[in-house]
């Protein structure tokens, strides 16, 4: 079976307020509206049907819950989604093999409740974050205890890009151009999280801590030397601040750790970037994911061709199995790993 971890939909229910919420939503929040399959389960299975022995795990697009308002705006939305999306995989199990939850990330007692309900009661395979929480780091204080929840429950934490038009590209500009936000902007987000999360020390905290980064890790497999020597020299760039005692604390080089984190597919069909990533992360720790619906043909056209990328690597036959489902199973505790 081609198990694909990381695919955007909208339950009607949540989808419904979320037009009420947010009439005029720009940029992200115009995007995913404009796609049928996000929310539309027949087109959606029509495109499904192209592909065999096929399913998906879903969750919601973006953008965040949190950009919709605070608690208990956030808090019910939240809810509502993970209802929803319980309800589509109950409905639909051949279809959707999982779902995961979202979170309330700015109601920081809420986001560890919600975690919980999900996880226990609807039987989420695990949560989805952004990279930042309007704009704060994942490690703040307030959403730090996300992590210690999550590696306690052995649950995965599905990592998605965020980044708007509103983060300029220079000093001198209000806004982002041409885009520049999601292209570029996204791989960078995702990296700096990354980052955020290994200087943070949580993988010694919690070294069963299992994070799924969207998107092949971002900038990361490519800037190897930079995440690998060149962090093995951090603070010798820096004058005020002496980072050379925070790289002393870590048990591990700061390579290592980002070598721990999990990477999907959804890379668009790019070949090379699909071999550098593999490489760097390992078969072992690389899922399958498409990131259907969001691609020129409103559904299809990721998936097929990151399917023929995977079917074209040089892999055995368990590294193959192991990217298009035993990796997940194994991760989602869904059985048949192996």
């Amino acid at each position: 079976m081609k198990l694909d971890i990381f695919n955007h939909i909208f339950p009607k229910k949540y989808f419904e307020r979320m037009l009420k919420v947010a009439p005029n939503g720009q940029d992200m929040h115009k995007r995913v509206r404009a796609i049928p399959a996000i929310v539309d389960l027949g087109a959606r299975f029509r495109i499904m049907d192209q592909f065999g022995d096929y399913a998906q795990v879903i969750c919601l697009g973006s953008p965040p819950i949190e950009v919709f308002g605070p608690p208990p705006v956030s808090t019910e939305m939240a809810m509502l989604a993970n209802d929803g999306m319980a309800e589509l995989v109950s409905k639909n199990p051949k279809r959707f093999a999982g779902f995961v939850a979202s979170l309330p990330m700015n109601d920081p007692k809420g986001l560890l409740k919600e975690a919980l309900r999900a996880v226990k009661q609807l039987g989420a395979a695990g949560v989805q974050v952004f990279t930042n929480v309007n704009g704060r780091p994942l490690t703040a204080p307030e959403t730090l205890p996300l992590f210690e929840l999550m590696a306690r429950l052995d649950r995965p934490i599905w990592l998605h890009p965020a980044r708007g038009a509103d983060m300029p590209d220079y000093k001198s500009e209000k806004k982002s151009h041409y885009e520049i936000w999601w292209t570029f902007g996204w791989p960078y987000e995702t990296s700096v999280a990354m980052a955020h999360i290994v200087f943070a020390g949580l993988f010694d905290r919690h070294p069963e801590l299992k994070i799924i980064t969207h998107h092949m890790g971002g900038m990361v497999p490519y800037f190897e030397g930079r995440v690998g020597p060149g962090w093995d020299q951090l603070g010798a760039r820096t004058s005020d601040v002496d980072y050379a005692k925070l790289l002393g604390k870590l048990e591990k080089r700061p390579l290592d750790y980002f070598r721990m984190f999990y990477a999907d597919t959804a890379l668009f069909g790019a070949w090379e970037a699909t071999k550098c990533g593999l490489k760097f992360f390992g078969p072992e720790r690389v899922l399958f994911a498409s990131d259907s619906p969001f691609d020129p043909e409103k559904g299809s056209m990721y998936t097929r061709t990151t399917i023929e990328i995977i079917d074209r690597l040089d892999l055995s036959p368990a590294e193959r199995h192991a990217i298009y489902e035993g990796n997940a199973r194994r991760l989602m505790k869904l059985g048949g790993a192996e």
